[in-house]
């Protein structure tokens, strides 16, 4: 089956929905995601969107506060872009419906009357909330205005498998390219039927989202296993800086609880970390204690854990009025209870987890990759925003800027390519494949990769962790190579085959970096190196002619 569409878009998080809205003035939309348009990162984002409203904030500080979270590695000029478009794209949520809290009459402290949250690394409040499930309040709106448009086709249960570019040379869609080229589409499988559709387009978006389940433990839902960033990859493009996988410090620990993340915005609020003993300790590791940024938060409790030798440490509120945190918190509030933990009366068990990618597909300040008609946004993209490690809640921030200065520069791309010829891509050829008998192996390699990056790709690393994670990723890329010419391909495969690429990329780029820095720390190298190492790690795959 061949879909054609002026603007084809993988990923339907919030930048994915924003740059849909936007094109779709000009074209027709294709929208696909792996499974139901809601399951996406923003839909779990609790913090909220930095950007400043407050009379005592500015861009300045922002913009300060983002620099030194970045370690040294942030764009300066991305950042000022982002900081000083924040207040508008935030009014542009609210005209589109999405309802975020306002403070209550007499409190205001902003000319908006919003109510500014606070979180680790910043140093006024400024996080725009809706309570503590701001991520899921824009998705919605969102998913909502994207069902609703006449010119977006929205395509769930669709995985994208890979790339298309105008000068392939195609075998089941194995992806040749040079800097000359342009993307045209993409091939896509049909997660129902098991079709695999062509996708043909004059410009393509990834907006994919991220790669957390590269690790065991992780805050991101099932589909983040990084395919936008292995795509782009294995199709030529330029992938940078992707040793600084952010850990967030407080995911739930118990063991009926999946993955779920208690907010930043909790320490934000007051919230300390106490270990075992009932003692505070950040103290020992930053003057800021429970407000510092989450690579200093999450190597503390790290550490703490492998001294104590106890599984779990606990964020402590239970200090704060029981009204306040159940305002302030009622989803955390509502789900804690569920595991028997009031957070009102008691300290909540917290591990560290994986939780954003910095790294990714790198791209200019229009979302544009080096490969023609290609962009990326979101936290598919390195856009130099985050350097070494993400400012909390600026993620939301970057994805509709990114989503919005993209749209822009990418119907001026399509205005140019409408009058172009442009190949029709060739279909996907499956001669020669059968259907897997030995899918114990998508299983095994599949946990085996996630459990290494965990042990020696983790919050901690060292030259021996990295060359033994290396060796094992090449043996496990040979396997999955060699599994997927044989057979026909599956949703399974193709992620297992997408977070291989992902953890061979993370391992290059750390065994790469011979200092410490933000959310890379190798033991064999404590400090922090200017001199050698204040620049990208940037990684592209060889031509292959």
């Amino acid at each position: 089956m061949d879909v054609k569409t002026d603007f084809l878009i993988i990923g339907s998080g919030i930048a994915g929905l924003m740059f849909a809205l936007k094109t779709a003035a000009v074209g027709t939309v294709a929208l696909i995601t792996k499974k139901e348009a809601m399951d996406s990162n923003t839909n779990l984002a609790q913090g909220g969107i930095a950007s400043v409203f407050g009379l005592a904030d500015s861009f300045n500080l922002h913009i300060q506060d983002t620099l030194a979270s970045g370690d040294g590695l942030c764009n300066q000029d991305v950042v000022e872009m982002v900081v000083a478009r924040g207040p508008e794209m935030i009014s542009e949520l609210m005209d589109l419906g999405v309802q975020f809290n306002i403070r209550a009459a007499g409190e205001g402290s902003n000319p908006n009357d919003l109510d500014l949250g606070r979180e680790g690394g910043h140093s006024k409040n400024r996080i725009v909330h809706a309570k503590d499930m701001t991520g899921n309040a824009v998705e919605r709106v969102l998913v909502e205005q994207v069902k609703s448009h006449p010119d977006i086709e929205l395509y769930e249960n669709h995985i994208a498998i890979d790339l298309i570019t105008c000068s392939t040379r195609i075998k089941r869609g194995m992806v040749t390219t040079t800097h000359e080229d342009f993307c045209c589409g993409a091939y896509v499988l049909d997660r129902n039927s098991l079709e695999v559709k062509t996708f043909s387009s004059k410009i393509t978006l990834l907006a994919t989202g991220g790669a957390g389940k590269v690790y065991v433990y992780t805050s991101n839902p099932d589909i983040a296993t990084g395919d936008g960033v292995a795509m782009a990859y294995r199709a030529g493009a330029t992938i940078a800086n992707m040793e600084f996988v952010q850990f967030h410090p407080t995911c739930l620990y118990h063991p009926e609880a999946k993955n779920f993340l208690i907010s930043e915005a909790v320490r934000g609020e007051g919230g300390i970390l106490k270990n075992t003993a009932g003692r505070a300790f950040m103290g020992d590791y930053d003057p800021q204690k429970d407000l510092a940024c989450r690579d200093v938060v999450a190597r503390a409790i790290d550490t703490e854990l492998k001294k104590s030798g106890e599984e779990t440490v606990f964020l402590d509120i239970s200090h704060k009025s029981a009204d306040f945190t159940k305002n302030r918190f009622p989803n955390l509030y509502e789900k804690c209870l569920t595991y028997g933990i009031d957070m009102t009366a008691d300290p909540i068990p917290v591990v560290p987890a994986a939780h954003y990618l910095c790294g990714g597909v790198a791209t200019d300040m229009a979302g544009r990759t080096d490969i023609q008609r290609l962009y990326a946004v979101g936290e598919t993209a390195c856009t130099g925003l985050h350097g070494a490690n993400r400012l909390a809640s600026n993620s939301l921030l970057e994805a509709l800027v990114y989503a919005d200065a993209s749209a822009r520069h990418a119907i001026e791309d399509f205005k140019q390519a409408k009058s172009a010829a442009i190949p029709d891509p060739m279909n996907w050829d499956e001669v020669g494949t059968t259907d897997s008998d030995e899918a114990i192996m998508v299983s095994h390699n599949w946990d085996e990769i996630r459990r290494l990056m965990w042990h020696y790709v983790g919050i901690v690393r060292s030259d021996k962790r990295l060359a033994r994670a290396k060796r094992r990723i090449d043996i496990i890329q040979s396997e999955i190579h060699e599994y997927y010419w044989d057979f026909k391909v599956t949703p399974d495969l193709l992620e297992l085959r997408n977070i291989a690429v992902v953890a061979e990329l993370i391992i290059k780029c750390a065994t790469h970096r011979k200092e410490s820095r933000g959310l890379h720390y190798n033991l064999q190298y404590p400090q922090r190196d200017d001199k050698r190492w204040m620049k990208d790690t940037v990684l592209r795959r060889p031509f292959v002619g």
